[in-house]
């Protein structure tokens, strides 16, 4: 069995992240989408409500047959990977600058754990440009981003800011 891991904040999960993860199911039979628990930073969405609306909008998406397990972690991302048995990293890339940070970080990962592949993906050309800390930004200055993320997570957004207000 082919067990790939699939790490990020998805605060929120953009229809990007969506695109990566169905074609990843295509190659792989089992996706772990790993939330990263990073304590420094603010996110909009709790772990528990990021692991909830992933379950619902992966729901919609076509696996292929591939298992698809949501969980949160901490720490080392190899590491995490070789708990879990797996025997790759999905990274999805969107441009040259994301492809610098992303191979310091493969080469890191390979020299700390050799048995590790990473797999770059780039996402379908409508979402080259769509990340979550935009997607927040523009949502949060009133912009539109219908089409950039999943209309349940458009919901949640508004919600989740009219409650703050």
């Amino acid at each position: 069995m082919r067990r790939a891991i699939y790490p990020g904040s998805f605060d929120p999960i953009t229809n990007g992240h969506l695109d990566i993860i169905e074609r990843g199911c295509k190659l792989f039979d089992e996706i772990i989408v790993a939330i990263l628990v990073n304590p420094n930073k603010q996110p909009l969405f709790s772990i528990e409500e990021r692991e909830e609306i992933l379950s619902e909008v992966l729901e919609t998406i076509n696996h292929h047959s591939c298992t698809i397990l949501i969980e949160d972690f901490q720490g080392l991302l190899v590491q995490y990977a070789v708990k879990k048995n797996a025997d790759v990293i999905v990274r999805g890339i969107r441009a040259v600058s994301d492809y610098e940070y992303e191979l310091q970080m493969a080469l890191m990962n390979r020299r700390l754990e050799p048995q590790i592949e990473t797999v770059f993906m780039m996402p379908a050309e409508e979402y080259s440009y769509v990340s979550s800390r935009l997607v927040k930004e523009v949502f949060s200055l009133g912009g539109k981003i219908e089409g950039l993320v999943p209309s349940s997570v458009e919901k949640r957004m508004q919600l989740k800011i009219k409650r703050q207000k």
